[in-house]
């Protein structure tokens, strides 16, 4: 990956590599995506600071008319305790529907495969899981949710979460815009732009593409395939295009199949894969950018935009290093290269898989186009260290940039103490209170911070030479 400032816009270059067992000459599939993320960041800013945009004709009569329906006032503003009283009751509200649409589905319509209701356990998880923008599934998709749970509960929560990380990154920032005023914005007018302005139509372009790219959008029943030995196979369905394009640009990550984007359905292509990686990175990538405009200050947003570019770029190389390498075991058999494709889908091969586990590990994603624990060990560790840091290399929306905001408080209070110095981020003091939530929040961090120790330890032990017993027993021949 490639990646370069020209004319106030940041362009990615996405490299994709695939290696076929049946043909013995290296095949590459270079798909280069440029992307004015600058661009993306200065529409952020207009939308959340009520600017017109090319949109505003089209969407502000929609945005009209839900507040008048819910009776929100537009021009009043929130104070800290009302916005986040306003976003815990949201959410509250958004885990009792999903949890009670699980539970009534046997009864409800769009049940073509008359799947029954959820365990109640299982619900329970779910909805919480989904509220969180979790999303982390200890259930089959496609033998546990009808088409209405699917589309209805966690589709539209999908956007619910991820609209509500987005809103809590614009109450945050303008905590640092304002000087003298005890309001932060509006948590109900900050969740319909998220939605109406920015989630919603990029989700209808996602879905479009990778419709048209061979992901499966249909509420028919399931099918039922008759193989060559003359048995009967059901092969599941359902509305995944629309579900998947939001999992991934809300960062959220719960696939309509239990193979989520291994699955051929889900994500049959280089391009599909590529587009899903895409997503993930798109709009947590223009939020510091957006950071710099709302507070009037581009530089800082770019600093920490390189800081979230630095770290993944380190991880990226390494992980690219470590899973080309091979697997010194295979290679230790006699298999030609040993090249480590176990748990991945020969459709990608090794680069697109690593670059999508990457770029899911950093973002706080969790879709998976290949299974993790047949990484390499190494590249495992890397993985393990996105997600133990806080995943606040671009991070999740709205929260990823909240994440690296509290290292930047963190950073900056230690730097004044050293030189002497009142401390102050983006001419804020920063005060016991700051620090006293500065250091709450790393504490709720701490107890996945100490995995990396260990973890280290453990790839490290795997690069040493293992006992021809403990191998055989491994890879019998």
């Amino acid at each position: 990956m490639q990646n370069s400032f020209k004319v106030k816009r940041f362009y990615v270059w996405q490299t994709y590599q695939t290696n076929s067992e049946t043909i013995k000459s290296e095949q590459a599939i270079i798909i280069i995506s440029r992307i004015p993320i600058h661009s993306k960041a200065t529409y952020i800013a207009k939308v959340f600071n009520g600017e017109p945009t090319r949109l505003t004709p089209l969407l502000r009569p929609v945005e009209l008319a839900f507040y008048r329906m819910a009776g929100v006032d537009e021009t009043r503003e929130m104070s800290w305790k009302g916005y986040a009283s306003a976003l815990l009751i949201f959410n509250a509200l958004g885990f009792m529907a999903v949890f009670m649409l699980q539970e009534l589905q046997g009864f409800l319509p769009l049940n073509p495969q008359g799947i029954g209701p959820v365990r109640w356990d299982t619900a329970l998880n779910t909805a919480v899981s989904f509220t969180t923008n979790t999303n982390w599934q200890s259930y089959s998709g496609e033998q546990t949710m009808s088409y209405l749970t699917s589309m209805l509960g966690l589709t539209v929560q999908n956007f619910l979460s991820a609209a509500v990380g987005l809103a809590s990154a614009m109450a945050v920032m303008r905590g640092f815009m304002r000087k003298n005023s005890a309001g932060i914005g509006n948590f109900w007018v900050d969740l319909t732009r998220s939605l109406l302005y920015l989630l919603l139509p990029l989700a209808i372009i996602w879905a479009l593409l990778l419709a048209s790219q061979g992901v499966v959008q249909t509420l028919a029943p399931y099918s039922l395939a008759h193989t060559l030995e003359g048995s009967e196979q059901t092969i599941a369905l359902g509305p995944t295009a629309s579900q998947a394009a939001i999992k991934f640009l809300g960062t959220n990550g719960g696939g309509f199949f239990n193979a989520n984007s291994a699955h051929p359905f889900e994500n049959p292509t280089l391009l599909t894969d590529f587009l899903q990686i895409l997503a993930m990175l798109l709009i947590s990538a223009a939020l510091p950018f957006a950071f710099g405009h709302m507070i009037k200050n581009k530089p800082q947003g770019k600093a920490i935009f390189a800081s979230m570019l630095v770290l993944y770029l380190m991880g990226l190389a390494f992980v690219l290093w470590a899973e080309t390498q091979g697997n010194p075991l295979l290679e230790n058999l006699g298999v030609a290269g040993g090249e480590n494709l176990e748990g991945k889908e020969v459709r990608f091969g090794i680069v697109p898989s690593v670059l999508f586990a990457e770029a899911t590990t950093v973002t706080s994603c969790g879709g998976v186009d290949s299974m993790h624990d047949s990484l390499m060990p190494l590249t495992g560790l890397v993985l393990l260290f996105n997600m133990a840091i806080g995943e606040v290399i671009f991070g999740g929306l709205g929260v990823g940039l909240i994440g690296m905001l509290f290292y930047a408080i963190m950073t900056m209070f230690l730097a004044g103490l050293m030189i002497g110095r009142t401390p102050e981020l983006f001419g804020k003091k920063l005060e016991p209170f700051e620090m006293i939530m500065a250091v709450v929040h790393f504490q709720g961090l701490f107890p996945a911070s100490t995995m990396p120790g260990p973890m280290a330890c453990l790839s490290c032990s795997m690069l040493l030479p293992q006992p021809a017993a403990i191998t055989a027993q491994l890879l019998p021949v």
